[in-house]
């Protein structure tokens, strides 16, 4: 029997106990979604033998390798699956991909099993989910009410629980709307932490792909496998963690700027959750929302709008009909502006941001609604445009000031209709606000997705990591990289040393490299990865080196020092200078190639 709430950790240990199967739970909840009545979040799925038989192919011994060994998911529509249609919700668009998006990719590779691709507000252009050719997906609680989007059958998935986690984008809110609306965890990490190759742009220099999941845990569990450097995005960064208080001074409404819209079940789950973070010993300030306010309405009221047509340009030029008329309306808004306007609204984002972040340097977090109010789809469908800006209120301004969030479920009201709350904090603050958000989850009691089943995985304050900068055996993808994600490891970046190393073959068994720093050697640098690990897991990692390796400090390239793999001189005496191939994974590929 598969667990009430589908959890990460739960599952695992099913697996490890014997008590349940990859097979098992992929069948139990291939049945879930062929009986569930709203068909309208998916648009497409592999065939149930071919997910059946990713599940069976796996081995139970690598699972202690794989960190989502056998977890389903599903990914939003506008993220590309190899040898699936992407259709960003537009029949007409689709085009079927030969490679995975680097997120699928990943994902994959760390074990989990793709059951479809959810429906969407075409193009990732909306809130609300309404906005699809394939139908609206509803509310896991009343089938009157929207689901959110544009993420909606992502979120869908995993509130009704036809899913362990799902992957959504958000550029406005996208990954934390419809989170609030099925009562679920909705992640937005920082712009670029992972990589949006392979996703098609809504709005490109802010689109961020979303995580949804049952849990803070589980959520952190999947952006550490989906996270990290990709030279293919242009907007892709070096991952890196910024700490925050476990009891943060959390930023607030005040009374006169909590804008619910009449919804009066919302504003009591709001001020509820205020309540328990005080209790929690969280310190709340009172902060002047009307900059975040107003840089929130310059998403879609401002010539930044024009940055959403720029994706799909030539089709909606060539096919203009095939649009959504709402989508339509908002891509041809974008044609208005000129060169002049856009920089005009660049200085007066600046202008807003200062006056935001001055109100952020008073604070840690800040803690909003996540969304003001839901409506019925009979609501949204009569004030499309109007609608729509209102469930942005509180989401819009994030990404256009570079920071992190995360959605969790405060509660519900009499209707019998959630509300869920937001932590916002600084850019690479995601381990820092998932630990708060999991604290405040546990405590108000609001469980996770239909069946409000309270997650029974537990995330602590964030360990403090160390850097190790590695070489060869253990780069990812060679021999004995398992030694590092056996230690919940995470790549940080594939990089090369300063000038000042050589890099010898010695005579081991695995092949191994020696890297030696070589004072006044002029070259290029060797290649190499910089890895992130907690100090614990770091120390273990140290003491089971064998001789002749060692640890000593490496520079690399940008001028920085991290603990990284050094050999000792004796060993160098008779091993091969191999450092004219650039690094180890060249001088491997050479070997194989003869």
């Amino acid at each position: 029997m598969i667990p009430e709430l589908l959890e990460i950790a739960t599952i695992r240990a099913a697996y490890r106990a014997g008590t349940l199967t990859p097979v098992q739970l992929v069948t139990a909840l291939l049945a879930r979604i062929a009986v569930y009545p709203d068909k309208a979040v998916f648009i497409s799925r592999p065939e149930s033998a071919e997910i059946i038989a990713q599940a069976a192919a796996l081995d139970l011994a690598d699972m202690e390798q794989l960190p989502l060994f056998g977890i389903p998911f599903v990914v939003k529509d506008n993220i590309d699956v190899a040898d699936m249609p992407t259709t960003a919700a537009c029949p007409e668009f689709a085009f079927t991909p030969d490679a995975d998006a680097t997120v699928v990719a990943r994902l994959r590779a760390a074990g989990a099993i793709l059951l479809g691709k959810a429906n969407l507000d075409q193009f990732a252009t909306g809130l609300n989910g309404t906005r699809s050719p394939y139908g609206a997906p509803r509310s896991v609680f009343n089938a009157d009410y929207i689901s959110g989007g544009s993420s909606s059958g992502s979120a869908v998935s995993v509130g009704a629980g036809l899913a362990v986690f799902s992957l959504g984008t958000d550029t406005a809110g996208s990954g934390r709307v419809p989170a609030g609306i099925n009562n679920i965890i909705g992640l937005k990490p920082s712009i670029g932490r992972i990589p949006t190759t392979g996703v098609l742009p809504a709005c490109q220099s802010l689109d961020c792909v979303s995580i949804f999941a049952n849990s803070a845990a589980d959520a952190m569990a999947v952006l550490h496998a989906a996270e990290g450097f990709d030279s293919a995005d242009a907007y892709s960064r070096q991952v890196r963690n910024v700490p925050l208080p476990a009891k943060p001074r959390a930023g607030i409404l005040a009374p006169a700027e909590r804008e619910f819209f009449g919804n009066a079940e919302a504003a009591t789950i709001y001020e509820a959750a205020l309540a328990l973070a005080s209790a929690l010993g969280w310190e709340l300030v009172e902060i002047a929302y009307a900059p975040f306010r107003e840089i929130a309405g310059m998403l879609y009221g401002s010539a930044f709008a024009a940055e959403r047509l720029t994706g799909i340009r030539k089709f909606f030029e060539a096919s203009p009909q095939a649009i959504d008329p709402t989508v339509r309306s908002i891509l041809e808004g974008g044609e208005k502006f000129s060169a002049a306007d856009l920089f005009a609204d660049m200085h007066r984002l600046a202008a807003l941001k200062a006056l935001a972040g001055a109100e952020m340097a008073k604070i840690d977090v800040l803690l909003l609604p996540t969304a003001p109010t839901s409506f019925t789809v009979a609501e949204m469908l009569a004030d499309p445009l109007g609608a729509n800006a209102k469930l942005g209120l509180y989401t819009n301004f994030v990404n256009f000031m570079d920071l992190a969030a995360i959605a969790l479920p405060a509660g519900f009201g009499a209707s019998g209709l959630p509300a869920g709350v937001t932590l916002i904090g600084p850019v690479f603050a995601e381990a820092a606000l998932a630990a708060q958000a999991d604290a405040l989850h546990h405590a108000l009691g609001a469980g996770a997705g239909r069946r409000k089943t309270q997650p029974q995985t537990r995330l602590g304050p964030p360990a403090p990591e160390t850097t190790l900068v590695v070489a060869g055996a253990h780069l990812s993808g060679m021999v004995l990289n398992h030694e590092l994600l056996s230690l919940n490891a995470r790549l940080v970046e594939a990089t090369k040393t300063a000038p000042g190393y050589r890099l010898f073959a010695l005579p081991t068994t695995p092949p191994k490299p020696g890297l030696a720093h070589a004072p006044g050697f002029t070259g290029e640098g060797i290649a190499v990865e910089l890895w992130s690990l907690t100090a614990e897991n770091f120390g273990k990692f140290v003491a089971a080196l064998p001789a002749p390796m060692g640890i000593g400090k490496v520079t690399l390239a940008d001028g920085s020092t991290h603990p990284g793999f050094l050999c000792e001189a004796y060993a160098l005496e008779t091993a091969e200078d191999i450092t004219a191939y650039g690094g180890w994974r060249a001088y491997r590929a050479v070997l194989t190639a003869k």
